[in-house]
């Protein structure tokens, strides 16, 4: 199996998480262990790198990249259980996570995942694939309101209304069953003047494996969770690719790192609001010029680290 994948903000992500040789760290979303792999070679033998994925292929994968290193645990869940499997795993706490959220080049490079629009493929866009809900399900199944909404709020795609009324139109005849007939569908339903910005099916196929994925929803709780799940001193770092995302890291963030509410009058707090920490970065790291030339996947990448400090201000 050649599961390539570029890590996005390689040194970034390291120096974020300021490993102790000695930590527990977790990848929340392996891949093909291009982070990991980094977070390996700072760990002493007393350190430990978990390595959790939705995807049974790219656990194979990350398990071949990392065979040299020994002091790997690799778990077949997915980052919202984060607490679930630390507490499987007699782990309490842990030094850091990292969360390369987003597609990896592997699963939209494997033409029969579904998740390109270039090709004739089956309609799947899962990441789990054990579990049930696919693509095919979704453009077949939901109505065309609905439809319209994810493809509108997922992808910010324009035209969400016009592609869904034509999805629907379509299957009154025949299920859609590839990658294909849906690509067809949505170049019919977008005017050829409006088709210069990318592939026209992008945004749409963005926006139903979110949906299929179920990529949005859970993820200000997740980073809630997270952060909890760290040690004093222990670091987040988030990478997203999507402004629902990004929005989601920002908002938890702000919640863990909390706020003063009283007046502004008074010469100290009495409130005694609940801090978890700090968010080291105000504003999202992006990839160099070079990186963003050399990887296109890094153009819309954006890091966020928070750092735990439980206390009562």
């Amino acid at each position: 199996m050649d599961f390539k994948h570029i890590p996005v903000m390689l040194k970034e992500c390291i120096d974020g998480l300021n490993i102790n040789p000695d930590g527990i760290y977790v990848d929340g979303t392996i891949g093909g262990a291009g982070h990991s792999k980094e977070i390996a070679k700072r760990l002493s033998p007393v350190g430990t790198l978990i390595g959790i994925d939705r995807d049974e292929e790219a656990l194979e994968a990350a398990k071949e990249n990392l065979k040299d290193y020994s002091n790997v645990k690799y778990v077949h869940g997915n980052h919202d259980e984060i607490r679930e499997i630390l507490n499987d795993l007699g782990v309490e706490k842990v030094d850091g996570i990292l969360l390369d959220l987003g597609v990896s080049s592997y699963q939209l490079d494997e033409r029969n995942r579904g998740f390109s629009y270039l090709g004739k493929n089956e309609l799947d866009m899962r990441m789990d694939r054990t579990q049930d809900l696919t693509a095919k399900y979704v453009v077949n199944n939901y109505d065309e309101e609905r439809l319209a909404n994810i493809i509108y709020e997922y992808g910010e795609e324009k035209f969400s209304r016009n592609i869904a009324k034509n999805i629907c139109k379509y299957r009154q005849n025949r299920q859609i069953e590839t990658t294909e007939e849906l690509v067809q569908i949505i170049e019919k339903s977008i005017p050829k003047s409006k088709q210069k910005d990318g592939h026209p099916a992008k945004r749409t196929f963005q926006a139903i494996r979110i949906e299929v994925n179920n990529e949005i929803k859970p993820l200000y709780d997740t980073i809630l969770r997270s952060i909890e799940c760290l040690n004093e001193n222990g670091r987040l770092c988030v990478i997203t690719f999507h402004s629902l995302e990004d929005r989601a890291v920002k908002d938890a963030y702000i919640e863990a790192q909390g706020q003063c509410t009283c007046p502004k009058d008074l010469p100290y707090c009495v409130c005694n609001y609940k801090s978890f920490g700090k968010i080291i970065n105000k504003k999202p790291i992006e990839a160099t010029v070079d990186e963003k030339n050399e990887n296109p996947r890094s153009k819309s990448a954006k890091l966020r680290i928070f750092e735990k400090h439980e206390k009562i201000n």
